[in-house]
């Protein structure tokens, strides 16, 4: 009899969200910021800066709930492919102990069995991947959405016609500090997301107090 093998993990990852180029214009106040090496950088003037990717979707609560339901999503997954899996593991082991009571015929017909059904594990497997892609898209898209709406704001009052992206490891080798805008970023964006919590929960409130 050939030895019937079976993968018993699914490698499901979280998906490294890259922020993307944004082009801005608009009105604001002067205002100055002080750059690295103390050189200084008027706002007024300012039409470039750029926000630290890492640094800011380590700090972004949006970002941290989207990633915490994924894992939770994908570790549950796991799970469920896991039982499956250890269950054939079973039926297999239960089968390579038994064979020898059995008829060649009826070995054969158990084996085909257990083929199908690991054909049909490994197909599940499969699904479970595309599922978890799926998922990071949806939430790459969402991410992106969030960042992009409250730059295209941030870009108008401060003037920006170009946002970049800077992390280690880009292609961007020196960057003034000056022209980081990665913590007014963060912080904007937190506020906006705790302001929009706030709206939900207050109007599921009143939902709440309406059907009682």
């Amino acid at each position: 009899m050939k030895n019937l093998s079976i993968i018993l993990n699914v490698v499901l990852t979280v998906a490294v969200i890259v922020l993307y180029i944004l082009h801005f214009s608009g009105k604001s106040a002067p205002e100055e910021t002080t750059a690295s090496e103390g050189v200084s950088v008027d706002a007024s003037n300012l039409s470039i800066a750029y926000v630290n990717s890492d640094s800011l979707l380590k700090n972004y609560d949006f970002f941290k709930e989207l990633e915490k339901s994924l894992i939770e999503k994908r570790d549950k997954l796991n799970i469920e492919y896991q039982n499956r899996a250890e269950g054939l593991q079973k039926e297999i082991a239960n089968f390579q102990s038994t064979a020898g009571n059995m008829t060649i015929s009826q070995a054969r017909a158990v084996e085909e069995d257990l083929k199908q059904k690991q054909q049909n594990l490994m197909m599940y497997q499969q699904q479970l991947s595309q599922q978890m892609m799926q998922e990071e898209a949806k939430m790459n898209s969402e991410l992106y959405d969030k960042v992009a709406s409250y730059l295209n704001e941030f870009g108008l009052d401060k003037e920006l016609q170009l946002v970049l992206t800077y992390t280690k490891g880009s292609g961007v080798l020196y960057a003034n500090e000056g022209l980081d805008i990665t913590d007014q970023v963060m912080v904007g964006l937190n506020d906006a997301y705790k302001a929009e919590q706030s709206g939900e929960n207050i109007e599921a409130k009143s939902d709440t107090v309406a059907t009682k």
